[in-house]
């Protein structure tokens, strides 16, 4: 087969090198890629909103599936302009994808099909959004409805924080995504993330994991896209996860069902594990960026066929086979990052670090001769799997110390919940 995969992160990085060990594979192409899928995959300069364009390389190249990475391309219904012309894409239609896209839309399904999830409500200005904090009062989440590269949910636990959120949200600081805010009750709890595969009918359960969105140490500091995650997630017992497909999962593909268009891809719920339950944060319409590392450094089957089948309609003839280790991911992004950051920094000493338990893979990099230059935030994904989360940790952490690059930096202590949990 010749398969593209579309994106340029870490997540597009690691299915690229989970689809470069399928026998089925013939060619694979990643557009635009990285310095890290540049070495197994070949790079394609490619305007991914222009659709015409991506229709045109498919049918000059003969693509055979289209593996959708990132939410945007999604939205923008790159997968409904794929299917018109017959050529097998996975990921969610437009209107599916509004899952991700519109948190509004998401939380609206869950208050008609009966999800559990926190109370809201939806605003489009400031002097509403502040009336309706007003009578809830603190702590709360503000959310604005529309993407923001994982950047725009904030924790406010004073009044003074939420103003300010809801002033900078409906000021523009998170562009056309802000036009309209979700307000939510603040839930208590651990929060974990659970990935599916659908069909449109059928639900193929992947594997859990935990992430890490603020910055700094502790789960101090902004929230980013990720600074790190590991799998499986021991807060996620069977029993809850069965009780998340059931109450969750399935209504949500019901309702999409309903709506006419049937969800495929994978589907990422956020959940937060309360005293209650679990109950849904929010959804993405793809893998999440770093949570597919983990997922595909622990998936021992071949990723082709279940990407295939999402696109066919065939999912019920697949099943997976997960590795009992334990993945574990640092990010190292660059100083400054989720703000301003310096890029072109040089990267040293990456070379001769993957192992059978150690796979890097690039998110914001790319290659300028023999240099590996820095080019993002988020830049490098050191990715370990060991018999336990401890292992995992240590072995990412040293590979960590071997890499030269004063201008990055990252957490020290991604996973700590469950190594406090096995010690």
């Amino acid at each position: 087969m010749n398969i593209l995969v579309i994106g340029s992160g870490g997540r597009e990085h690691a299915l690229c090198w989970k689809i470069a060990q399928s026998p089925m594979l013939k060619t694979l192409y990643c557009a635009p890629g990285n310095g890290g899928t540049g070495e197994i995959a070949t790079s394609v300069d490619l305007n991914v909103s222009d659709h015409d364009a991506v229709l045109s390389f498919c049918q000059d190249m003969a693509i055979d599936l289209v593996v959708v990475g990132p939410e945007a391309p999604l939205v923008e219904g790159l997968v409904d302009a794929l299917e018109a012309a017959d050529i097998p894409a996975f990921g969610p239609k437009k209107v599916a994808a509004q899952l991700e896209g519109s948190k509004g839309f998401t939380k609206d399904i869950c208050a008609n099909y009966n999800i559990p999830t926190a109370a809201y409500a939806r605003l489009t200005d400031a002097e509403s959004a502040k009336a309706y904090l007003s009578k809830t009062g603190v702590p709360v989440v503000i959310k604005a409805d529309g993407l923001a590269a994982g950047k725009g949910v904030i924790i406010a636990h004073t009044m003074e924080e939420a103003v300010a959120a809801i002033d900078d949200m409906f000021g523009g600081e998170f562009g056309s995504a802000g036009a309209e805010v979700v307000i939510e009750d603040f839930l208590e709890g651990e929060e974990a993330s659970f990935f599916v595969l659908l069909d449109g009918i059928s639900v193929l359960p992947l594997a859990t994991a935990q992430d890490h969105k603020a910055a700094y140490d502790g789960d101090k500091g902004p929230n980013t896209g990720g600074m790190g995650a590991y799998s499986p997630a021991p807060v996620m017992t069977d029993d809850l996860c069965e009780q998340v497909i059931r109450d969750i999962i399935e209504p949500t593909a019901q309702a999409l069902r309903d709506m006419g268009t049937p969800y495929t891809g994978v589907l990422y719920a956020g959940l937060m594990i309360t005293k209650d339950g679990p109950q849904l944060i929010e959804y993405n319409c793809r893998f999440g960026d770093p949570e597919c590392q983990v997922l595909m450094q622990r998936l021992d089957s071949d990723i082709v066929p279940a990407l295939l089948a999402c696109a066919k309609g065939t999912l019920s003839d697949v099943s997976l086979s997960w590795s009992t280790d334990v993945a574990l991911t640092v990010v190292m992004a660059a100083k400054g990052y989720p703000g301003s950051y310096d890029k072109g920094t040089e990267i040293k000493g990456t070379e001769t670090l993957d192992s059978k338990d150690v796979t890097i893979f690039h998110a914001g990099t790319k290659r300028d001769g023999a240099s590996l230059l820095a080019t993002g935030g988020r830049v490098l994904n050191v990715t370990s799997r060991a018999n336990s989360v401890t292992e995992a940790q240590k072995l990412a952490y040293s590979t960590i110390a071997q890499i030269d690059w004063p201008e990055g930096f990252c957490r020290s202590d991604i996973g700590w919940r469950a190594v406090a949990r096995e010690q």
